[in-house]
């Protein structure tokens, strides 16, 4: 043994290999105990497998929207929102103004759009006062001139009547005349007499052509005074419209002059405001965004859902879904029920795809995979009711597809191996 060592080495061996407790030996169990568990757990698994099933579902995305959707109203040029009538949540009827954009221009003698506009509502002010004289020139003179022509016709009646009762006069004394040519034949008067009788029908004959010339002057005098009446009446009405239509043009100058000054947008259907993007004193550009309104006849809010082609087949209406809304965190709020209402024949195009906030892009899978746009119905649960829903909120769904036992899942990739070998179909 080395001096150097305190202890013997036996001592120390001794130490390190002994137990620091008691041994406890535990008897195994039997082995028909341990066949049975074994048994059991797999008829247990089996079981699972033959006779359990297994829905395969799908997460698409979606966002909450109206029926019919919400009319987007769009800035129609550059300024700054001078005014604003309404805030969001308020009802409006068709042409209530929205907001008022000034987009005018300011000199060193003011306003520009303002001067423009003063300067021509005096124009149109003119130009109203005198279509006003000209109607009422036009009613004094026409009315002048039917009096004129009420006189002209009662003296022509008159100058009638005298040429009617000259004309039988006349005739009067040409029998007269005749039967005095009878009585100088017989020698009952002399020639003196039936020279004055004749002097007498002449005399006649001629009141009978001056007063016939006289009704005939009349009557060429009438049918003159209508024709001038005709013709004034044309000249006025010629006169009015060609007034009328420099004040109808001098308007539509005066709005494009007051769209260049200022430019109101007003609501273009009944209903309710849903939001307003700007608030006043704010700068706009030509196609912003101001505001969503909701028509009166909007059914509610909905879902809107794009079901990938894939995934059609096993989907119809009246299938529930369940939904989560990112402003509504499911580990909080949990899931919502909701039910499919219809989903469209053909797949949607990439232009409706983009007026979406959350519909699914090309860019985004790399595949350009065809869409089916599904309309779910949410208000099942009455917790949405109490909740603020808005047009454009985006949402997750879980849509629930085939259902088939474990056992063909767990063979399915076998099914893709075999069509892979298959050969032509016979029809």
């Amino acid at each position: 043994m080395d001096t150097r060592d305190l202890f013997r080495r036996e001592a120390i061996d001794n130490l390190r290999t002994r137990w620091l407790g008691q041994a406890l030996l535990i008897g195994s169990y039997p082995l028909w105990v341990a066949i049975l568990v074994t048994v059991l757990l797999l008829a247990a698994l089996m079981s699972v497998i033959i006779f359990g099933e297994y829905t395969r579902r799908i997460s698409v995305y979606g966002e909450v929207t109206t029926l019919p959707r919400a009319i987007n109203i769009y800035s129609p040029g550059q300024g700054f929102i001078s005014r604003s009538w309404k805030h969001p949540g308020e009802q409006v009827k068709k042409g209530d103004y929205l907001y008022q954009i000034d987009v005018s221009r300011i000199t060193r003698s003011g306003n520009v759009s303002e001067n423009i506009l003063q300067a021509g509502r005096e124009q149109l002010r003119l130009i109203e006062e005198i279509i006003h004289k000209l109607e009422e020139n036009k009613a004094v003179t026409l009315s002048q001139m039917k009096q004129q022509l009420q006189q002209y016709e009662q003296a022509y009646q008159e100058t009638k009547a005298t040429v009617t009762t000259a004309n039988e006069g006349m005739l009067a004394m040409k029998a007269t005349m005749n039967n005095y040519a009878e009585y100088k034949r017989r020698g009952l008067i002399n020639i003196d007499q039936m020279s004055n009788q004749r002097y007498l029908y002449y005399q006649q004959q001629s009141v009978y052509q001056n007063l016939n010339a006289q009704l005939i002057q009349q009557g060429l005098q009438i049918t003159s005074l209508r024709g001038e009446m005709f013709t004034r009446a044309t000249d006025f009405d010629n006169e009015i419209s060609r007034r009328k239509y420099e004040l109808s043009d001098l308007r539509r100058q005066l709005a494009e002059m007051d769209a260049s000054g200022a430019l109101l947008v007003s609501s273009p259907v009944d209903g309710k405001v849903e939001t307003l993007s700007v608030t006043q004193g704010q700068m706009v550009n030509s196609g912003d965004s101001l505001a969503q309104v909701i028509p009166a006849e909007s059914e509610g809010y909905f879902l809107i859902l794009w079901l990938p082609n894939s995934a059609t087949p096993y989907v119809k209406p009246g299938d529930p879904i369940n939904i989560s809304f990112d402003a509504f965190p499911y580990e909080k709020f949990g899931h919502f029920p909701g039910e499919i209402k219809s989903i469209s024949s053909v797949p949607v195009s990439p232009q409706e795809l983009n007026s979406y906030s959350n519909s699914p892009q090309g860019k985004q899978t790399g595949i350009a995979e065809p869409f089916y746009k599904v309309i779910v119905d949410i208000s099942r649960d009455k917790r949405l009711a109490a909740m603020i829903l808005t047009t454009g909120m985006k949402a997750r769904a879980m849509v629930f597809l085939e259902k088939r036992p474990i056992y063909q899942w767990m063979i399915a990739p076998f099914y893709d191996f075999y069509r892979s070998l298959m050969g032509p179909v016979n029809e």
